[in-house]
């Protein structure tokens, strides 16, 4: 079975395709055939080794990808679905070790996958399971309210897009941070105000709020130097483990897609809410699955607005 992994830690470079078994179908599983895998900032991590430590596997190669979209092939025991082998489906991975979604073939929970969208492209769709839930968890655990204020740092980005865009949704007034060159895409995306993004993001955001808002969804992981823009006793949501600083009562949320990672129903929902036009998918470009390593050069040269996906 083909995949793209590593077979020692590095640069892009360490990227290549590389031979993988078929993955066993268990009770309660479904098996995938892989047609489009997203690339992500984290699949960085596990391509250069950052997250070794904390995976339970400790043998090569290492297969990165949290997003896929494609067939549903078969069906494990006990499995009760109201999707048939042979329909295009979008699933979110947890990698371990070779399980990643850079694969042709990959066995997930049945839980863990919904039918793509109507009228959108397997590549589209595989950019939505991943930042659409991790997305969704945060707006879940802040539980703001109609009419409160959510700031959102990174709007621009794939997490950042969605959380606007939801929030919006549901009634929230959203205060979203956008370089120059961005602003027009996160107005498009339903921010009611913009600042200017930069280190100075927290007094920006005070300055158009002065009692601080209500939530703060930090995609740009700014960590303790946007919790100032967060009123005394609001709620805060975090990508990458922080915890806050432990002052001022902040509610501080370190969220992981892994806790949403068996939401089917919230990722059907996500479904539903692109056909409505609720949501925005945003494909950067698509690179053939051999061209793994060109993609991640492109992504951590920064500045992809959309995502980059791999084809196979």
């Amino acid at each position: 079975m083909r995949a793209v992994g590593v077979t020692e830690f590095g640069g892009p470079e360490a990227l290549q395709l590389v031979d993988v078994p078929a993955e066993p179908l268990g009770p309660g599983q479904v098996r995938l055939r892989v047609t489009a895998a997203t690339v992500n900032p984290t699949d960085t991590y596990s391509r250069n080794g950052t997250y070794a430590q904390r995976d339970p596997v400790k043998q090569f190669p290492y297969v990165p990808g949290m997003d896929v979209a494609g067939e549903l092939v078969e069906l494990g025991e006990g499995v009760d679905l109201d999707i048939t082998v042979g329909e295009r489906v979008m699933g979110v991975v947890v990698p371990t070790g070779a399980h990643g979604g850079y694969r042709e073939d990959i066995v997930l929970p049945a839980g863990s996958i919904a039918r793509v969208p109507d009228g959108v492209d397997d590549a589209a769709a595989s950019t939505l399971p991943m930042n659409g839930l991790t997305a969704r968890l945060a707006l879940d655990r802040m539980a703001l309210q109609p009419g409160q204020v959510l700031a959102v740092t990174g709007a621009a980005g794939a997490f950042g897009g969605y959380v606007v865009q939801l929030a919006k949704v549901e009634g929230l007034t959203v205060v979203a941070d956008a370089s120059e060159a961005d602003e027009e895409l996160v107005r498009g995306l339903g921010a009611d105000v913009v600042v200017r993004r930069g280190d100075d993001v927290a007094a920006r955001i005070r300055e158009q709020f002065p009692d601080g808002v209500d939530g703060l969804a930090d995609g740009s992981v700014q960590d303790a130097a946007v919790l100032p823009a967060v009123r005394d006793g609001g709620t805060v949501t975090t990508v990458r483990g922080y915890r806050g600083d432990g002052q001022r009562d902040l509610r501080v949320h370190a969220v992981m897609v892994r806790q949403y990672a068996e939401e089917g129903a919230a990722l059907d929902r996500l479904r539903e809410q692109v056909e409505k036009g609720e949501l925005t998918l945003r494909v950067a470009q698509t690179y053939p699955a051999a061209e793994a390593a060109e993609a991640h050069r492109r992504l951590e040269a920064g500045g992809v607005r959309g995502r980059l996906v791999l084809v196979f």
